[in-house]
This record gives structure tokens, C-alpha cells and sequence, in this order.
């Protein structure tokens, strides 16, 4: 896996320091910082200590298993300004070869609030990973569009808050099939909307989240990515059917 990060300082020079130091406790393979230029701090064969407590389609360990950015951003406490474009041309330069070395498929770079929503909002709704998936990284489909519908929200139970949920699950998310839209659910709702559609982050499922979540399980090569949980998703698995191609569309 690849995860991007913001560092949430108000320097890059504090966030290399802070990183250098052992009291942090924290540490990343690279950091980029707002001019474009990378600093490595780990070598990628090492293991850094910078996804913390989080989880990826089961995988609970994913810092054995990650390189580890980081972009210098104050991040949401600051107003989440932008990231320059000197900086996230950087990144895209950076990742393409981290992909490269390790072969990491797209739908494995994620951002620290994929593997960690309920404790992460990095990088943010102000990444644009549009601009990464245009560069070939990443996996991102065109978020649908808002419309009048069904919501599901924290409190709601039933079976269609259950088939949303095994759709998060399927693609990655640490999320239980309860039934039950729960603080997990939420969480990781809002944490999805900041990745794949951040024109609003809510927690919500409205139906523009659904639809979007649905596209991008579509769009999934499923002979490589978690093909149990898609066939279920796609046949049903004995009680109740989930029609992603229904849901694809405006």
C-alpha cells in the first residue's frame, strides 16, 4: 500500500524535525514539502511508524505493509488551504515510482483517513486525487451527482443500511454489516466522501455517495480484488441481492 498524509504542522521544516525525533514515536518514508522538494527519512525497505492504529480490507498491520508520505499541509486546524501545485506534482512524480518498485495497484493507494476514520482526516478533502488518478495513480471514478433520494444516516437500521455497508466493506473499509448506521459507519462515510467525493463531507449516505461508491466497485478488476466479497455484492449471497450496475447511473 501507499498512504498519503498531511503533516498538520505549520512548517515543513517542524514536521522533519518532529519526524527526526524518537519522543514522537511517528516516523514516514518521505516527506514532500510545499515546493516541491522530498527529503526521505526511511528507507523503503524499512518499516515506518506513521499509519498508527487503522486497518485495510482486514489488514490491521498496515504499517508492515506501506510506504508512507508525507505533504506538508497545516491541514484541517489551519483551514485547509490548498496544496500548491508544485508540491502535489511532486508527489505525483514520487508515488509513480513508489507504485512502480512495488507494484501497488491503484486501488491500494489510499489516504490516512481510508485505514484510520474514526482517529484520521488527512490528506483531506483539499487533495486532489483527481489530479492523481489523471496521472495514472490511484483508482477514482467521477463522483455522481447530487440528487433527491433516500438518505441513510447515524440511527438508521435496516437492510439497506446493511447493503451500504457491505459495499465499504468490500472495498476496504473496517466497517460490520449490522444493519445498524452506527459511529463506525459514519466515520467512515465521512472518511470515504473526503477521498472520492469531498464536495461535501458529512457522514451522510446520501444518494450521491452511494452511487459513487457503487461506481467505483464496478470499475474494480474483480479477478484481483477481493472477488468473494464482490460476487456477493453482485449475486446476492442467499437473502438479498445488491445490484451494483442498477446503481452506477445518475
Amino acid at each position: 500500500m501507499l498512504i498519503l498524509h498531511y503533516t498538520g504542522m505549520g512548517s515543513g521544516e517542524a514536521a522533519v524535525r518532529w519526524l527526526e525525533d524518537p519522543a514522537s514515536e511517528v516516523s514516514c518514508h518521505y516527506v514532500v514539502h510545499e515546493d516541491g522538494r522530498i527529503v526521505q527519512m526511511v528507507r523503503e525497505a524499512d518499516r515506518a511508524w506513521h499509519a498508527g492504529a487503522g486497518s485495510w480490507q482486514g489488514v490491521s498491520d498496515v504499517n508492515s505493509l506501506s510506504v508512507g508520505i508525507e505533504i506538508v499541509n497545516p491541514g484541517h486546524a489551519a483551514g485547509s488551504p490548498d496544496f500548491p501545485d508544485a508540491q502535489v506534482d511532486a508527489v505525483i512524480r514520487l508515488s509513480g515510482e513508489i507504485v512502480e518498485r512495488h507494484r501497488i495497484v491503484p486501488e491500494r493507494v489510499l489516504g490516512h483517513s481510508d485505514i484510520a476514520p474514526a482517529r484520521k482526516q488527512d490528506p483531506g478533502e483539499k487533495f486532489p486525487w483527481s489530479r492523481l488518478f489523471a496521472a495514472g495513480l490511484g483508482h477514482f471514478v467521477t463522483p455522481a451527482s447530487f440528487c433527491d433520494g433516500a438518505l441513510l444516516r447515524q440511527g438508521d437500521e435496516g437492510l439497506a443500511v446493511r447493503d451500504f455497508q457491505r459495499r465499504l466493506a468490500a472495498y476496504g473499509y473496517e466497517v460490520a454489516p449490522s444493519g445498524r448506521f452506527d459511529d463506525a459507519t459514519a466515520v467512515a462515510t465521512a472518511a470515504f466522501q473526503r477521498h472520492f467525493r469531498p464536495a461535501l463531507v458529512d457522514g451522510v449516505a446520501d444518494v450521491s455517495t452511494q452511487r459513487t461508491l457503487s461506481r467505483l466497485i464496478a470499475a474494480l478488476p474483480a479477478e484481483r480484488y477481493c472477488p468473494r466479497a464482490l460476487k456477493r455484492l453482485a449475486c446476492g449471497d442467499g437473502d438479498r441481492a445488491i445490484d451494483i450496475a442498477g446503481a452506477v447511473a445518475d
